[in-house]
């Protein structure tokens, strides 16, 4: 069976306008992981001018992701050319995720709008929200961790004018997410919305291979 959910929020000033649809929690039996994403390891050898941050950046990965696969590095801010560094690898899960992101902008172009920047650092925010569904046992807006969506992106580091969250479970391709999505009302109304400018998708897989699919909407400030 197939779940999908979605939430606006447009913020004018201090005024918040949220709509929430078709809301309900289904509770799964699920284990607990660390990094939000089943990743293999690679290695990456710090050259000189290198900072933690921006291997991080290179990567797209988290620096506190970096830092928790690397305690090598007694002070994360010193590294020197020739160390090695840990970085994990989440190319298989990026490519379904950037799939996901070039399908919304296709239907975002039928309808006349603009294609949606892919911003890495809300679809990392998205990873962990897909994540966390699976580690609390819920499936809903609104997390145990984190908070609201817009309070997890605040949390993240991302500063909007306008945001937005569809999440999904269930659906086993990227094409099968978008199209789910596109049938509800709500979460078509976040995919074709004129306010964002960029777009986050995060996927994640419960022990028993089901996929877990948050999507993330801003127009940053």
């Amino acid at each position: 069976m197939h779940f999908c959910h979605s939430i606006l929020c447009k913020m004018l000033g201090m005024g918040i306008n949220m709509r929430i649809k078709k809301l309900s929690i289904i509770a799964l039996l699920l284990i607990f992981t660390i990094i939000p994403v089943s990743a293999q390891n690679q290695t990456y050898t710090v050259q000189s001018g290198d900072s933690l941050w921006k291997i991080a950046v290179k990567y797209e990965i988290g620096l506190s992701e970096i830092i928790s696969l690397n305690p090598q590095f007694s002070n994360p801010a010193m590294i020197y050319p020739g160390q090695k560094v840990t970085i994990p690898d989440i190319s298989a899960v990026k490519t379904v995720e950037d799939e996901v992101v070039r399908l919304v902008n296709i239907e975002r172009s039928k309808n006349g709008l603009q294609a949606l920047k892919s911003n890495w650092q809300l679809a990392r925010c998205a990873r962990y929200k897909s994540q966390d569904m699976i580690n609390k046992n819920y499936f809903a807006h609104n997390s145990p961790t984190y908070g609201t969506p817009f309070d997890m992106m605040k949390a993240f580091g991302l500063k909007y004018s306008a945001a937005g969250e569809n999440i999904a479970k269930g659906q086993r391709t990227a094409q099968e997410v978008v199209n789910a999505w596109m049938n509800s009302p709500g979460h078509r109304a976040n995919i074709l919305s004129p306010a964002y400018q960029e777009i986050g998708v995060g996927l994640a897989r419960d022990s028993a291979g089901r996929a877990l699919w948050t999507q993330m909407f801003i127009k940053p400030l």
